[in-house]
This record gives C-alpha cells, structure tokens and sequence, in this order.
C-alpha cells in the first residue's frame, strides 16, 4: 500500500517541479499542484485503506478493556488475605449489656 503512496508522491513531485521550472510556470503553481494532485488525494487515499486495520485496533483494546475490566471484578483480586486488619484502623469496640 505505502508503495503505492510512495510512487505517486514521486510523480507528484516531479510535475511540481516540471511547473515551477517551466517558463510558463510559477512556484505558486507548483506549490498548487503538489498539494491538490498529491497530498490531498493521497490522505484520502490511506485514510480509507487503513479503515480495516484501525477496526481490528480498536475491537482488541476494548476487548483488552473489557478483560480488565471483568479481571478487577473479581473477589479478592487484590490479592491481600481476606479479612485482614488493616495497620493503623481503629479497634472495633463492644457494646455493653
């Protein structure tokens, strides 16, 4: 796919420079014709062929999300012994008959 992007950017920029170097030609018109023949259609261009790449991306991090998710909902993930005092709590205190 970049082989493609790559190539075309050549051409691109070759008649950029075929326009700025001709008599006839300015460096506005250059500057004009890199952009709208190159770069413009070239963004588009990637930005449609990585749709299915940037699917797969996103579905596995909210599948990464959602195991975490499901990971940290589980009793005592916390890994500490349940039931333990906490160091610095206050003692429980009994109530009187």
């Amino acid at each position: 796919m970049y082989l493609v992007v790559i190539a075309w950017m050549y051409v691109v920029l070759m008649m950029a420079v075929a326009e700025a170097t001709n008599t006839t030609g300015s460096v506005l018109g250059a500057i004009i014709t890199f952009f709208l023949y190159g770069v413009l259609p070239m963004t588009i261009v990637v930005y449609v062929m990585r749709t299915p790449t940037r699917r797969k991306e996103r579905k596995a991090r909210e599948a990464a999300e959602l195991a975490a998710a499901q990971a940290s909902a589980e009793p005592d993930a916390g890994g500490h012994a349940p039931g333990a005092a906490e160091a610095g709590s206050v003692a429980p205190v009994r109530e009187k008959d």
